[in-house]
């Protein structure tokens, strides 16, 4: 630490979240921060201000006098102003999960989450786990965890806690982020194709983690889930580590569907209360403020981790117990007439699907406790991410709307994506059914939710974006 302070460090991109989070850490290692972006605008602008570190426009006069050595984010490219002054001068230059691996991570115990999905709220898990364990982890989550006061923080004790981002370093470094990391505990959550503007088909995400698995010390410790049949081939093609599996748990009639050495099982419908098991064991039985089955499944790969870092599991049920979620994941936004407006980052259609069955099944669950009849669940989607504006998934979508009542889709954006390669959202909510059907803009999205929303429905916003505010002005038109 002590040969960091005082230097200056100079980051491209500052504005995105995984910069700001990094300029944090740079700041409580003793690097002196500045940093540059094209759209300097708050809330991020406010919240890197409140840590001292100044953002300016793209300039060249940025770099003088040189920084000590410069971050480039994962957003930047050749033709950028300062990209191409920092090459041109010969600075000393590297991304941010190689800051992280250098500056951060050495002398720490890296608990990496990896997966396509569920990898925010796993890390947050496991980070809440061990805080309340006593460990005073360190971590790096691209979100924020409710129970801490950002998604960045070094930490007094030796783990450090990272979601494990298979999406690509930099322009100048097409590795995926988490092979940077070190892991010496690794979570395996799932695995399925995703970022087709990186990927070109699960076989080339397959290789990123098989080389993931290359760099886990014998020392350490894989988590897997063996119900996924895509982790369990990329850990039959090589693992030099020991691993404990987890799976899900049958009825008694059935057994258990898998082998495995932890197993989940939902005690409700809504995944608000669940049993994990050690082999035939009860290892413990949680209540807790969070619902979907997906997410019990996260939780059983956190205990069976925080167990073999040495957490009892009396900690591990406290830190499951305690959990608050993380904010943009079935976020209660807020209610106006008797209905509840709801944020959820869900971008894939596996996260789509379990968070459409998780919101119907609480509406149920509650509606049955207070003797009322549940309310209709509405699900607002704007397809931004660009594998979602893409025909990737135009034929699993359908699919995942079942348990909602009503169906609204804005059509996407054809930037990034060949006009003949765009979602057909048309096509979409035709295979949904009647209950599915395509509004061109937010206004209009808000006005028809208004026109026929009543009391006691539930409008559920799925977007990896701002949406262009929808949150807030819907709950103002409904006031």
């Amino acid at each position: 630490m002590g040969k960091d302070r005082h230097r200056h460090l100079h980051i491209l991109g500052g504005c995105g979240t995984a910069m700001a989070a990094i300029a944090q850490l740079a700041k409580q290692t003793g690097w002196q921060v500045s940093g540059s972006d094209s759209g300097v605008y708050p809330p991020m602008s406010d919240y890197l201000r409140s840590i001292d570190v100044a953002i300016s426009p793209f300039a060249g006069a940025n770099l003088e006098p040189a920084p000590d050595l410069c971050v480039i984010g994962n957003a930047m490219s050749r033709g950028n102003v300062e990209v191409e002054a920092v090459l041109d001068q010969g600075l000393a230059y590297c991304s941010g999960p190689e800051f992280v691996e250098r500056h951060i991570l050495p002398g720490r115990h890296a608990v990496v989450v990896a997966g396509t999905h569920g990898k925010t709220t796993s890390a947050s898990m496991m980070a809440q786990v061990l805080e309340v364990a006593g460990l005073k982890p360190g971590f790096l989550i691209g979100g924020m965890p409710e129970n801490f006061s950002g998604g960045a923080r070094l930490g007094d004790g030796a783990p450090f806690v990272l979601e494990g981002d298979e999406y690509d370093t930099a322009f100048f470094d097409k590795r995926s982020k988490f092979l940077h990391y070190q892991a010496r505990t690794l979570i395996l959550n799932n695995l399925e194709f995703d970022h087709a503007d990186i990927f070109d088909s699960l076989e080339d995400i397959k290789k990123q983690f098989q080389y993931l698995l290359r760099t886990v010390p014998a020392s350490g410790n894989i988590v897997a889930n063996a119900d996924d049949e895509h982790i369990s081939e990329v850990i039959g093609r090589g693992c030099w580590t020991p691993l404990i599996s987890f799976a899900e748990r049958g009825d008694e009639r059935s057994g258990s569907k898998t082998e495995a050495d932890w197993y989940w099982q939902a005690l409700t419908e809504d995944g608000s209360s669940f049993r994990l098991y050690q082999g035939d064991q009860i290892a413990m039985e949680v209540n807790w403020q969070m619902i979907g089955r997906h997410h019990v499944a996260n939780a059983c790969a956190v205990a069976a981790a925080a167990v073999t870092m040495g957490v009892s599991a009396a900690d591990v049920q406290t830190g499951l117990q305690s959990f608050a979620g993380v904010r943009r994941r079935m976020s209660l936004v807020g209610e106006a007439r008797g209905i509840q407006v709801f944020d959820d980052f869900a971008h894939h259609p596996t996260s789509i699907q379990g968070v459409v069955e998780a919101a119907k099944a609480a509406m149920i669950s509650m509606a049955s406790a207070s003797k009322n009849s549940a309310g209709r669940l509405w699900v607002v989607v704007e397809p931004r991410s660009n594998t979602m504006r893409s025909t990737v998934h135009q034929q699993r979508l359908p699919g995942c709307f079942e348990a909602a009542d009503q169906v609204l889709f804005v059509p996407p954006l054809a930037r990034n994506v060949g006009d003949k390669e765009v979602l057909d959202v048309d096509a979409v909510c035709t295979a949904i059914g009647s209950k599915a059907r395509v509004v061109t803009d937010v206004a209009g999205i808000i006005e028809a939710i208004e026109a026929e929303a009543e009391a006691g429905d539930r409008v559920l916003i799925l977007s990896n974006g701002g949406f262009e505010g929808i949150h807030g002005r819907l709950l103002d038109r409904l006031h």
